[in-house]
């Protein structure tokens, strides 16, 4: 019996894609549950207008609302024989959908997807002579600068392309030719001379010891990231800060990339953007928040940290800048002579872990 078959909005929908395969009933039922309860209720059959579905229990359908939630194509993150690749923007993506600035509640229902989808993706830690690798895109005022980077996992080693000069004679600098700079495994020295940056590795095993709880790992990270205080700053634009930052980082563990999602549902204001593109024109999701005065830290207007839409992988932010700071003191030039700083406006492009630098996932 088809159990669809009563509701004429069914056949019309039918009638429209006749010339398309329909899938096997079995791969169906689930759908069509859910489908005909909801539209018994829109047409009044569901007797108490309350609908019950086979959903998880934390997951509601409200009334005279339709969400369809398909299973996400996850990239898992997996270093298997040295090589991992996780490269979004594929060619066969159907256009995105319209905009749409999503509702406090269906942000936090979208992020808390997004955290289960990616908590549980494998990944294991590279080892210390393996590169991890980043081509991204920013955007300033002479046009888009494409650059990737290769870093050593235990802190021993970076390269760029296009390289960048060291110390030495420049007449012979070619920018086109990979530059790899090696030196001692500094880690251990950093953490006794009170050096705050940290290696690929450190950082990692930093994140990894993080509480998967989004206040608790919070917390951790305002006492432990040391990007710096910044006088009069709230704890949300803090956290949003922290957060910021922490999408930067190209390997980060499942756990914590679910505690983030999480955490990003707790900032005041914040709210996820359906049908949007990252900076280089690919289909995302975006999560915003929206200053409208400089925050402590200067930025102003709207805040965005793009997502891929089915693997939720980090693809790139736009951060808005308030009017520029000038030190005390020091005059503020003509304003004929000012130009707009477009704030932050950069994409990921591809990333992985690969055995040298040079080489590509």
């Amino acid at each position: 019996m088809n159990d669809l078959s009563e509701f004429p909005e069914v056949s019309a929908l039918r009638e429209m894609r006749s010339d398309v395969p329909l899938p096997t009933s079995e791969h169906l039922a689930p759908q069509r549950e859910l489908l005909a309860a909801v539209f018994r209720e829109e047409t009044g059959g569901a007797g108490n207008g309350t609908m019950r579905t086979s959903l998880s229990p934390s997951l509601s359908l409200p009334r005279r609302r339709l969400v369809l939630v398909g299973a996400a194509a996850v990239a898992a993150l997996a270093v298997t024989g040295g090589v991992v690749a996780s490269l979004p923007g594929s060619s066969t993506r159907t256009a995105s959908p319209a905009r749409q600035l999503l509702s406090a509640q269906a942000s936090a229902d979208t992020l808390e997807l997004a955290a289960a989808t990616v908590e549980k993706l494998g990944a294991t830690e590279p080892g210390p002579k393996q590169w991890v690798y980043e081509k991204s895109t920013s955007f300033g005022s002479d046009g888009p600068q494409t650059s990737e980077q290769w870093t050593r996992w235990d802190g021993t080693g970076s390269a760029r392309l296009p390289g960048l000069p060291y110390e030495g004679d420049l007449d012979d600098f070619d920018p086109n030719k990979l530059q790899v700079w090696y030196g001692p495994n500094q880690e251990e020295k950093w953490k006794e001379e009170g050096y705050d940056d940290r290696s690929q590795r450190q950082f990692y095993r930093f994140l990894a010891t993080l509480p998967s709880d989004p206040d608790r790992m919070m917390k951790r990270i305002r006492q432990e990231h040391a990007i710096g205080d910044i006088p009069g700053e709230t704890p949300a634009e803090r956290d949003w800060r922290e957060i910021d930052v922490l999408y930067r980082s190209v390997l980060i563990p499942p756990k914590v990339q679910a505690g983030l999602f999480r955490a990003l549902a707790k900032i005041p204001g914040a709210r996820v953007e359906k049908g949007v593109e990252d900076p280089v024109g690919r289909p995302a999701i975006g999560v915003t928040v929206t200053y409208t005065k400089p925050s402590a830290s200067g930025w102003m207007g709207k805040q965005e940290i793009f997502f891929d839409p089915e693997t939720y992988a980090y693809l790139g932010e736009v951060m808005g800048l308030g009017p520029v700071r000038f030190p005390k003191g020091m005059s503020r030039p003509p304003m004929e002579s000012q130009e707009p700083d477009p704030g932050i406006i950069t994409a990921r492009d591809a990333w992985g872990v690969v055995d040298k630098p040079g080489a590509r996932p």
